[in-house]
Formats: structure tokens, C-alpha cells, sequence
């Protein structure tokens, strides 16, 4: 079954997949197609916490059936590796890594040695999340140049490591000495790669090299299609079956009885980021005053404000939010259209995270038990 009714052949203009969502907008995403199993459900945290906190964290999800737990690498906040280190030896089903690291920020050569050291602790595996990264010129960063051509070559370097292979290299961005291999343990299975990315030409290098491709920040379904048929470009030039790299959509997440709560909380924490990435979203037509307003109020340090610009038919393509009945629709909605993972990220709940965790591994998980169910 085509999504919307796309064909996979030819790609979709973003005028096309808006045309589709705006024709099916009140279709019932609820329903449940048999077909469509062996989804799965992950979380995700920000690396804001203490140690013993995340050690707390990892206990509670660990009681519940998540697929993945992830941790952001965002800065000037922890890196990633520190906090799944900590998480790792009390998770013992779920899968860990990083969503995502910025070769700019971190060399490949210590990615694959940070893969490695949480690979020895981590019972349910591993995986490797790589982005471009956003506002690196903020932090006094600057980005590796060309940077697909960064992330391209450092998915080679960190593959030759954890497979026991030199790291030699003499590429554009990265030249490594070809007596340099992992002096380290290595993992017994291949870690499966993700790359974060909304845009047409990373995807596709993700659809040629790797596992998975997550859109971040993003709650929409018509996302879905359109990042297929970019990765499909690139599992194309490189004979893949076209589907071989899995999609993942992700943002954050409130869930609370109290629906209403758990709605104006999420609207505070999106409009912190949604003028950035409302511009990344081509199936959507969003007034550039309205983010431009929305942004001004945010600079201002009125995040209330800036919250209340915000429409409830736009907040729902870029956040998860509501009561468990709210979170099962939207989870649906994304299987529906072909996401293969559902990622729900920080804040989780209204008040504190912990409620929210409670209600999306009591109530979220068990009634999608049709579509994660092998």
C-alpha cells in the first residue's frame, strides 16, 4: 500500500504531498493495518541532568517495553556518550545511542571508541546517530567542509574501526595514518548508523550507507513519503532495495490526563525552536510573519506569548502532546504513513517526566501492541 497514495516511482513534490495531507486531513489515522508490523516506540532524552538522574531514568523506561532510548547531543549540554554510560548497565532491553552527533564536534576516531566502551555495557545493543548539526557557529564551532562529504567519510572511518580494519584514510576532510587501528575491544555485532536529516541530498547518502534516517523535530506524517523518496534516490544508485533504510520521526513529547496541561506545556517548549524548523518542512505553508512574531516574542524572553501565536493544526506536525489517547493517534497516524520508529522526546510529561514515561509505557505502548508486535 502507497502512503497517501504516492507512487514511490516518482518522487513527490512538496506541492503534491501538501495537496494529499489538506485532501485526507480528516481521515481516521487510528485504524489498523495488519500489515504494518515490527514498528517500534523509543524516547529520548536532553543531557541536562544529573548523574544519579539519569541513572533514575534509565530504571524507570527499563520497566517498560521501549524499543531504543536515545540521548540528544546538543550544545553546550552534555555530550552524549557520558550520560548512556551511566544509563546503559540499568537498561536491559532497549537499544542506546546518540541523536546525533556532528563529526564537526566530535572526530570519528573517538565516536567509534565511544560506540565500543558503551557497546560492552549496553545488553539490548547500540546504534550511531550522525547529523550536520545546527547552530554550531553559535558555539564557536565551525563545520567540516564539504559536509556531506564530512559525514560520508566518517561513517568509512568508523566502520573500518569497529570492524578491526586500519582507520587509514585520505580523503577530503579527514587523513588518518594507516597504522591507526582500535587498540580497544570491539563489538561482536555490526552497530546499525543512523543520519538525522530533513534535506534531499543527505538523505540520499543516507539511503546509499545507512540503517536509518531520522527527521527531528517533526510530528507530520506527510514528512514520511517525501524523505522515502529522497532515500529511495540513493538505495538506487547503490542497488539497495528500495525501503532498506528505516525512517524515524521524532520530537517533543508531553503526556498528561490532564490534556490541556500537557498541550500548553509542549506549545511553550516548540516555539523555542519552531521558527528554525518550520522552514525545514516543504509540505507545509506556514505565514513567515507568524514565525517571525513567533520568534521576536521568544528573543524577548516571553516564551508565553510566543506560545500563544502558535495555531493547535500547526503545533501538531511538530510536537507529541496531549493525553495517551492523543499520543497513541499520532503514533498511528506516523505507522500509518510508513515511519518505521516513533521517537518521543524530553519533556515527557506536564509536571515531571517521570508521569509522563508512566502513561506512555502503561497506556501508549500496550494499545499499539498491532503495529510493534512482530
Amino acid at each position: 500500500m502507497r502512503p497517501f497514495g504516492i507512487d514511490r516511482a516518482v518522487p513527490a513534490s512538496p506541492a503534491l504531498v501538501r495537496a494529499c495531507y489538506n485532501r485526507r486531513r480528516q481521515r481516521d489515522y487510528s485504524e489498523r493495518l495488519p500489515h504494518l508490523t515490527n514498528r517500534e516506540l523509543s524516547i529520548a532524552f536532553q543531557t541536562d541532568k544529573r548523574a544519579s538522574d539519569y541513572v533514575d531514568l534509565a530504571k524507570l523506561v527499563n520497566q517498560y517495553a521501549f524499543d531504543a532510548v536515545t540521548v540528544y547531543c546538543d550544545a553546550p549540554y552534555h555530550p552524549s556518550y557520558g550520560p548512556l554510560l551511566l544509563m546503559a548497565p540499568h537498561i536491559e532491553r532497549a537499544r542506546l545511542g546518540p541523536a546525533g552527533i556532528p563529526p564537526s564536534r566530535m572526530h570519528p576516531l573517538d565516536i567509534a571508541a565511544q560506540t565500543a566502551l558503551l557497546a560492552d555495557l549496553a545488553a539490548g545493543g547500540v546504534y550511531i546517530g550522525l547529523v550536520r548539526g545546527g547552530w554550531l557557529a553559535d558555539h564557536g564551532i565551525s563545520e567540516l567542509d564539504p559536509p556531506l562529504t564530512a559525514i560520508r567519510e566518517s561513517i568509512d572511518i568508523i566502520r573500518s574501526l569497529l570492524a578491526g580494519g586500519s582507520a587509514r584514510y585520505d580523503g577530503r576532510v579527514f587523513h588518518i595514518g594507516k597504522h591507526v587501528r582500535a587498540p580497544y575491544p570491539l563489538p561482536s555485532d555490526e552497530i546499525p548508523l543512523q543520519i538525522g536529516t530533513w534535506g534531499k541530498k543527505l538523505a540520499a547518502l543516507a539511503g546509499e550507507v545507512a540503517d536509518e534516517v531520522k527527521v527531528g523535530g517533526s510530528a507530520n506524517a506527510d514528512m514520511v513519503p517525501l524523505i522515502a523518496d529522497y532515500i529511495a534516490a540513493g538505495e538506487a544508485k547503490v542497488g539497495r532495495q528500495s525501503g532498506t533504510v528505516k525512517i524515524v520521526i521524532g520530537a517533543v513529547s508531553v503526556v498528561d490526563d490532564d490534556r490541556e496541561a500537557a498541550r500548553w506545556v509542549a506549545r511553550k517548549a516548540v516555539s523555542l525552536y519552531m521558527p528554525i524548523v518550520s522552514k525545514l518542512d516543504p509540505t507545509l505553508s506556514i505565514d513567515p510573519e507568524l514565525m517571525r512574531q513567533v520568534e521576536g516574542r521568544v528573543n524577548a524572553g516571553d516564551n508565553e506569548a510566543a506560545a500563544r501565536l502558535i495555531p493547535d493544526d500547526i503545533l501538531d506536525r511538530f510536537i507529541f502532546a496531549g493525553a495517551p489517547a492523543d499520543i497513541i493517534e499520532y503514533c498511528a497516524r506516523l505507522y500509518d504513513a510508513g515511519a518505521h520508529r516513533v521517537e518521543l522526546g524530553t519533556p515527557h510529561g506536564a509536571v515531571e517526566a517521570a508521569t509522563g514515561i508512566r502513561l506512555i509505557g502503561e497506556q501508549v505502548i500496550p494499545a499499539l501492541k498491532e503495529y510493534l508486535s512482530p
